[in-house]
Parts: C-alpha cells; sequence; structure tokens
C-alpha cells in the first residue's frame, strides 16, 4: 500500500521547532483517525456482504483477528464499532442504517478518535428502547457535535444531562449515618520555609475529606491548549487542598474577610510587581516569585504592600482593586466558570483575572475581568495564550500559533451548552 498520503518526516527531529512538532502531531493524529475511519467503511461492507461466503469464516470479526493478527477479543470491540458507525445490508438486501451516522461523519473527518466514539457508544447503549427515533437521532448528533471539541469530562457530562432529559426516573441516593466525631490536625512550619500538615480523622471525616480531594484532584482532561496533566497524585491532591482552601476563605460568612479573597499579606517592589522578575516577601516569614505574586494578586489571595526603590511604602491595597462580591456575583452569571475554550470547572473554583494587570493600570470592571480556574489562571499569565473582551462584552482567547497558525479567538461554550 503506497504510503505518499504520511506527512513529510524532518530527517533529524531534535531540530525541529515547536510549531512543526505541534503540526507533525496534529497530522498524523488526523490521519490516524481517518484510516481507522476507512478501515471500519471496509469492515461494515464485508459485514454486509457476508465474510462466510467471502472468506469462509463463520464471523467478520474472526477474518479480522486472524488477518490483523489480534485475538478475537480485540477484533470483535473494532468491527462492532465499524457496524454502528456504517450503514449495512441485511440478508434480503435491505439497508440497516448506522446505530450512531453524526459519529461516524466525524470520524470519518479525524475530528474524534476511537476513545470518544467508544464512550459515545456506551452512552446511546444507555437510552431506554421506549425513546422515539428523533430524540435518539438528536442526542446522538449533539454528543457528536460536542466531541469534536471537547474531551471525555465534558461528553460524559452531557451524556449524563442527556440521559437524565430522556430518562429522568432514578434511585436517589440515601446518606450514609454520620459516626461520633474524633479528630486531630497539626500544622508545623520547617526551617526551609514548607509546612508539614498531619491529622487523624474519624471514618466519617476522612470519608467526606477523601471525597473532596477526590473530586479536585482528578487529573486535568486535554483541552484547548493541548497540556497534558502530568502530576502526580500526590502533587494532585496538594493542589486539591489549596482549591478547598481558596473556596472556604471566599466564603461570605469566613470570619475576617467578608467574602473577600485576601488572606495575608505580601510585600514586594514596584519594579518587581510590574516586571514580574524577582522576588517577594510573604508576611515577613516565607518568600514567593514576583510572577506567583502578580498572578495571585489578581483575585486578592493576597493584599499587597507595594514598595519604592528605596523602601517606602507606596500602597497598602485599596479595596477598590479587590473583586468585590457584588462584582463576583455578576462575573459568575455571565461566564458561568473557567471561561477558558473547553474548560469545565465551576465559578467556586475561579479566580477573578484582569486582562490588563491592575500593576499596569487595568481597572477592576466586568469589561476587565474574566474568571479563570487556577490552572488556565497560570497558563495566561506564563503560556502563549491571551484574552481579550470582545464587543459584545463576553471573554474571548487568541491560541497559540502552533495551534492554530491564523489565531482564531475561540471561547467556552461549555457552560451554555449544558447549563
Amino acid at each position: 500500500m503506497s504510503e505518499t498520503f504520511l506527512p513529510e518526516l524532518p530527517q533529524e527531529l531534535w531540530r525541529a521547532g515547536k510549531l512543526e512538532l505541534a503540526h507533525g502531531v496534529l497530522q498524523f493524529l488526523q490521519m490516524m483517525r481517518i484510516a481507522s475511519a476507512g478501515l471500519g467503511r471496509y469492515l461494515a461492507e464485508i459485514e454486509s456482504r457476508g465474510a462466510k461466503d467471502l472468506y469462509g469464516y463463520g464471523s467478520t470479526a474472526a477474518w479480522f483477528a486472524d488477518v490483523a493478527g489480534l485475538s478475537r477479543g480485540e477484533a470483535g470491540p473494532i468491527v462492532s464499532q465499524a457496524i454502528a458507525l456504517n450503514p449495512t445490508r441485511a440478508l434480503d438486501d435491505t439497508e440497516v442504517p448506522a446505530v450512531a451516522p453524526a459519529t461516524g461523519a466525524a470520524a470519518a473527518e479525524g475530528a474524534i478518535g476511537s476513545e470518544r466514539i467508544k464512550q459515545i457508544l456506551e452512552i446511546l447503549a444507555r437510552i431506554p428502547p421506549d425513546v422515539s427515533v428523533e430524540d435518539r437521532e438528536c442526542a446522538e448528533k449533539t454528543l457528536a457535535d460536542l466531541a469534536r471539541d471537547a474531551g471525555p469530562r465534558q461528553v460524559s457530562k452531557l451524556g449524563d444531562n442527556l440521559l437524565a432529559w430522556l430518562d429522568p426516573d432514578g434511585n436517589e441516593p440515601k446518606d450514609p449515618e454520620p459516626k461520633q466525631p474524633s479528630r486531630e490536625v497539626t500544622l508545623e512550619r520547617r526551617k526551609d520555609g514548607f509546612w508539614t500538615l498531619n491529622g487523624l480523622l474519624d471514618d466519617e471525616l476522612g470519608a467526606r475529606t477523601a471525597a473532596a480531594l477526590e473530586a479536585y484532584a482528578a487529573p486535568r482532561p486535554i483541552d484547548e491548549s493541548g497540556q497534558a496533566d502530568i502530576r502526580t497524585k500526590a502533587e494532585r491532591q496538594g493542589d486539591a487542598w489549596a482549591e478547598l482552601l481558596d473556596l472556604a476563605i471566599a466564603c461570605p460568612d469566613q470570619p475576617g474577610t467578608n467574602g473577600y479573597r485576601t488572606l495575608v499579606h505580601v510585600t514586594i517592589g514596584l519594579e518587581e510587581l510590574k516586571t514580574g522578575l524577582g522576588n517577594a516577601c510573604v508576611d515577613f516569614v516565607g518568600t514567593m516569585t514576583a510572577r506567583e505574586a502578580r498572578m495571585a494578586a489578581c483575585d486578592c489571595l493576597m493584599l499587597p504592600i507595594v514598595l519604592s526603590a528605596a523602601g517606602e511604602p507606596l500602597d497598602v491595597g485599596r479595596l477598590k482593586r479587590f473583586v468585590t462580591p457584588a462584582q463576583r456575583r455578576a462575573l459568575n452569571i455571565r461566564d458561568r466558570g473557567c471561561a477558558f475554550p473547553g474548560c469545565h470547572r465551576r465559578p467556586r473554583n475561579c479566580h477573578a483575572h484582569h486582562i490588563d494587570h491592575w500593576a499596569d493600570g487595568g481597572p477592576t470592571d466586568l469589561r476587565n475581568l474574566v474568571l479563570l480556574c487556577g490552572f488556565h489562571h497560570r497558563l495566561i499569565h506564563h503560556g502563549d495564550w491571551q484574552v481579550r473582551m470582545a464587543a459584545d462584552g463576553l471573554p474571548e482567547f487568541i491560541p497559540p500559533q502552533y495551534l492554530d497558525p491564523l489565531r482564531r479567538p475561540r471561547r467556552n461554550t461549555l457552560h451554555r451548552a449544558t447549563a
């Protein structure tokens, strides 16, 4: 078989730039998906004509297993997926329509791969048989359209919403009886500036803590930034603990905060704050980089104390710089969660990011604010993505050139699609 359709490979990949590497991966990924869809059409046609008549095998899966060097268990799902995505013919030569034609069309374009196809077919299999053909087709097309630009978590969530709409019946979970609490927690600061957290939790609180950490420590899905989550489980749980603290601190009933996210005092030079270079002092007991202080100051996780070159305090933070509870509520209503394209994070997990940083003169008003989760907040501050406010008053994001050479603006449509 000719291989002229494959993208040209540089002889020495280590010489390739990041744009060339990224485009090469995307080209090969699309070509693999298109080839897989083409293979599926061939398998569906063999199924229509009958493998027994063509090759003497009892089933298409048995023939394909021998041809591809697979086991029957490995070949069966591939053939089943091919039949589900492509029309076949019955013994009387009448056409049997595909179970998921819209998904098959997206696969033929190279827009989705086998894992998303498998996920969509599993969701469709859970639709009750008494649901009308029109509703089933609409649900399948909706899932296929979302899968072109979303990850597994978004598809799963949409599937749950569709199933709840098509089959609202279900058993409500029962809460377990809580046990008598017996809890201990110690927190100590080490000489190197890190803190050691130890505790002993009763069964009920331990289960709640494990559930909360598990919910917030799940690996991030690959979104439109194209970055995979390479954190260890311990690192993900550490970041989850930070998110849970942010939620508690932002609570309007939190003593001493009144709903503001101010937590600690950070002393930093004016030039360091503007450039992001250098260090800042945290409550006179530790340090953090100026870039981290600049990012954290977006949503006032800390109260900035800005010093002149001579050490004179220029500013100790003014309330008008802070995102007020009223502004935060308006942001939650407008963005409905992290505004980064493809992100599922809800408003309670987000920071209010200044598009034009207040250190550069940016105001604290809705036209200069956007909700971002912690991961995408760091990505905007330190990565190649850019955010701006569009003419209609909604935020839009400019991808790096390696994702889109034309750098066309993108938006997060997930929150509105599943609201």
